[in-house]
C-alpha cells in the first residue's frame, strides 16, 4: 500500500514537472529555432539573408552528403514541400540518409523551381508546426499524469495528502475524460447519479441485480479471503450491505435454550472470547443451527478483534436498519421443547411462540410495515408451527417450503439457507480424484419415509444388488456419520432424494465430501440459486424417471471421466459457501445468507412502496 502511495505521488510530481519545463521550452522555442537557422545560413555562405533559407539547405546537403555526380544535377528545382522538408531536418539535425528522403532527392525534376520567397516562408510555416504538435502532445501526457495520479492517490483517500474536493472537483467535472468507463452501480434502486469515484455516502448499501452478482460477491465459485489487515478495520454502517437491528429479547429465547445464563440483565454472552461462547447441541439438532450462526455474527459485528466481513452489520437504532432481526432460536426450541410434559398447558416451544407474537405485536417497528422488514429464522421444518401464520408477513429463513403454505413462505419473499452438514469437511488438496472413487452411487439414511419421500423404498429395490452401488440404511448412531462421511468420499455420486420434505442434509454432507450430488427431489428449492448453478456441479434427475428400472445407472454411468472431473473440480471450488463457522469468513454460509437477505430486501421494499403509491396516509 505505501509502494502504491509513493508511485501515485510520484506521478503527481512528474505531471508538476513536465508543465514546468513545457512552459520554458515553448518560451525560448522561436529563439532556439531562430539561432539554428542563423548558423546554418551562415556556414552556407549565402549574402542575402531573406533568401538563403531555403537555398543554404541545398548547398549544405551536398556538403553533409556525398552524393553521386549524376545524382547532384537533380537536387534542382526542388518543389515547395521538399524545400521545406530539407530546410526542417537540417536545422533540427534529422538524418536524410533514410531511403525516404534519400529517393526524394534522387528525382527533382518537376518543373519551375520556387522563390526564394516561397522557400522562405514554407519554411516557417513548417517550422510553426513542431511547437505545436509538441504542446498537444505534451499537454495530452500531462493531463493523463494528472488523471493517473489523483486516482491512485484516492485509493487511499483516508489519508491523502491532497484534498478531496479538490480530486472531486477535477474527476466529477470533467467532461471530457471517463477514468472509471463502464462502471456499474451495485445497488438496483433507483437513486441519484453519483460520481463513479465518490458514491453517495449516505446511501453506499448495495442491493444487486442477478446479472451483477459475479462482481458482488466478488467470485461466485471460491471463497474470497479480505486481507486481514483489511477485516479487522471496524465495520462501516454506511458501506455495509444490510444494516441489521437486533432485538434485545431476553435469554430464554436464544441462548438461554441452550443452558446460558448471564450476570444480572446481560442479554448476550461474551463473543470476543470463543473460549466464552455457548455451544450449540450437536447430532441432529446441529444441521438446523443457522439461528445460532447468524446471532453470532451480529453480535460479532460490534465486537473489537474479532475478524469477520462487513456484509451484515448491527445498529442499535431500528429507524437505521434495512432489516430487524428476531433473535429465537426456533428449531432449537422445538428439538428440545416441542413435547409438553406433565402440568403444563402448553409445550415449552409453544408458550416461546406465543410470548413471541405478544411482543412482536406490541411494537411500534412491527406495525410500521406489518412486519414485512422482519427476519425470522425457522430453519427446521416443524419450528414455528402456532406463530409462522400469526407471523407470516416477514422474511423467514428456511430449508424449504415442503410444510408451508404458499402464502405463508414463498421464494419471493423467504430464503432459502443451507443446512449444517455433518460429515468432515475434506481438503481440497485430499480429495480423491474420479479413479480413487470406486464406488458409482452412494446413498446411507432413512428408506421408508412418507409424503415424497416414499421414492427412497423404490429407488432400494432397484439399486440394492447393483455391484458399484451402496445403497443402505443409516443413522447418526454407531458412527453412522463418520461411516457416511468416508463412503461418500470414495464415491463418484451421492444421491440426494426427497424424504418427508424436499430437502435434507445429504446434499450439504455431499458437496463436502466432493461427492457430485445427484438430486432427485421435484420440489427443493436450493441455497444461493441465484448466484450459483447447480446444474455445474450437480445432476438432476426428475422422480418419474429415477424409477425406471435402468434409467439412472445408465445416465450416471454415461457420464465420463472428464465430465465428472469438471463438476468435481467446480464442488471443490463452491463447497466453502456451504461452511458455517465462527467467525464467519467471506462468502462462506452466513455471508452469503446476508447476502442473499440484501437482495430479497429490495423486492420486498418494492412491493411496499407500490402498495404505497395512493396512500393518503401522509396527509393524514
Amino acid at each position: 500500500m505505501a509502494m502504491a502511495k509513493l508511485t501515485a505521488l510520484i506521478l503527481l510530481l512528474t505531471f508538476i514537472a513536465i508543465s514546468t519545463l513545457t512552459t520554458t521550452a515553448l518560451a525560448s522555442q522561436y529563439q532556439l529555432d531562430s539561432n539554428a537557422s542563423r548558423n546554418v545560413i551562415e556556414d552556407a555562405g549565402i549574402p542575402n539573408t531573406r533568401t538563403r533559407v531555403c537555398f543554404s539547405a541545398i548547398s549544405a546537403v551536398e556538403n553533409a552528403f556525398a552524393f553521386p555526380q549524376d545524382y547532384q544535377s537533380d537536387l534542382a528545382p526542388m518543389n515547395l514541400s521538399d524545400a521545406a522538408l530539407v530546410s526542417k531536418e537540417l536545422i533540427y539535425g534529422e538524418s536524410l540518409s533514410n531511403s525516404r528522403t534519400y529517393g526524394m532527392w534522387k528525382v527533382q525534376k518537376i518543373g519551375k523551381a520556387a522563390s526564394p520567397c516561397e522557400y522562405t516562408s514554407l519554411y516557417h510555416q513548417e517550422k510553426s508546426i513542431l511547437p505545436s504538435k509538441l504542446l498537444s502532445c505534451l499537454i495530452a501526457f500531462s493531463i493523463f499524469l494528472l488523471i493517473s495520479s489523483s486516482l491512485s492517490l484516492l485509493e487511499f483517500n483516508d489519508s491523502s495528502l491532497i484534498p478531496k474536493s479538490v480530486l472531486q472537483f477535477i474527476l466529477v467535472n470533467n467532461t471530457s475524460i471517463n477514468p472509471i468507463p463502464n462502471v456499474k452501480e451495485a445497488d438496483t434502486q433507483k437513486g441519484p447519479v453519483n460520481s463513479p469515484v465518490f458514491p453517495n455516502e449516505t446511501s453506499v448499501k448495495q442491493n444487486i441485480t442477478v446479472d451483477e452478482i459475479a462482481s458482488q460477491i466478488p467470485n461466485p465459485e471460491k471463497i474470497i479471503d479480505e486481507p486481514e489487515e483489511h477485516r479487522k478495520r471496524q465495520c462501516d454502517k454506511s458501506q455495509a450491505l444490510l444494516r441489521v437491528y437486533l432485538y434485545d429479547l431476553p435469554p430464554e429465547f436464544h441462548f438461554g435454550l441452550l443452558g446460558w445464563k448471564g450476570s444480572a440483565n446481560q442479554t448476550w454472552p461474551n463473543v470476543s472470547d470463543q473460549k466464552t461462547i455457548p455451544s450449540y447441541p450437536g447430532g441432529l439438532n446441529l444441521q438446523h443451527s443457522t439461528e445460532y450462526w447468524l446471532t453470532l455474527d451480529l453480535l460479532a459485528s460490534n465486537t473489537e478483534n474479532v475478524v469477520r466481513p462487513c456484509s451484515a452489520i448491527r445498529v442499535m437504532n431500528s429507524s437505521e436498519a434495512d432489516v430487524l432481526f428476531v433473535p429465537f432460536f426456533s428449531s432449537l426450541s422445538y428439538n428440545r421443547h416441542s413435547k409438553r410434559h406433565e402440568k403444563q398447558k402448553a409445550s415449552g416451544d409453544r408458550m416461546l411462540q406465543e410470548k413471541l407474537v405478544e411482543f412482536l405485536f406490541g411494537r411500534t417497528e412491527w406495525r410500521r410495515l406489518g412486519g414485512k422488514d422482519h427476519l425470522i429464522v425457522a430453519h427446521h421444518p416443524n419450528s414455528m408451527l402456532m406463530a409462522r401464520k400469526k407471523l407470516g408477513s416477514c422474511m423467514f429463513v428456511l430449508s424449504d417450503f415442503g410444510r408451508y403454505s404458499a402464502k405463508i413462505a414463498n421464494l419471493k419473499k423467504d430464503v432459502i439457507a443451507p443446512y449444517k452438514h455433518m460429515v468432515r469437511t475434506i481438503p481440497v488438496d485430499n480429495s480423491a480424484s474420479f479413479d480413487e472413487r470406486p464406488t458409482l452411487v452412494y446413498f446411507q439414511g432413512a428408506i421408508y419415509r412418507k409424503d415424497g419421500g416414499v421414492i427412497r423404498q423404490e429407488l432400494y429395490y432397484l439399486l440394492k444388488d447393483e455391484k458399484d452401488v451402496h445403497f443402505t440404511f443409516g443413522s447418526v448412531q454407531s458412527n453412522g456419520v463418520k461411516e457416511a462421511g468416508k463412503g461418500m468420499a470414495s464415491s463418484k455420486f451421492c444421491l440426494n432424494i426427497a424424504g418427508d420434505t424436499p430437502s435434507s442434509n445429504r446434499l450439504f454432507d455431499a458437496i463436502a465430501s466432493h461427492c457430485v450430488p445427484v438430486i432427485i427431489s421435484d420440489e427443493i428449492e436450493l441455497p444461493f440459486e441465484d448466484v450459483l448453478d447447480y446444474s455445474e456441479f450437480s445432476v438432476f434427475v426428475r422422480s418419474e424417471d429415477a424409477v425406471k428400472k435402468g434409467y439412472l445407472l445408465n445416465l450416471l454411468r454415461g457420464i465420463k471421466r472428464e465430465k465428472w472431473t469438471k463438476m468435481w473440480e467446480k464442488l471443490k471450488n463452491i463447497s466453502g459457501h456451504f461452511e458455517y463457522q465462527y467467525p464467519s469468513q467471506p462468502n462462506d454460509a452466513v455471508d452469503m445468507i446476508w447476502q442473499t437477505i440484501s437482495r430479497k430486501k429490495t423486492s420486498t421494499l418494492l412491493n411496499v412502496h407500490r402498495k404505497n403509491r395512493y396512500s393518503r396516509s401522509q396527509f393524514q
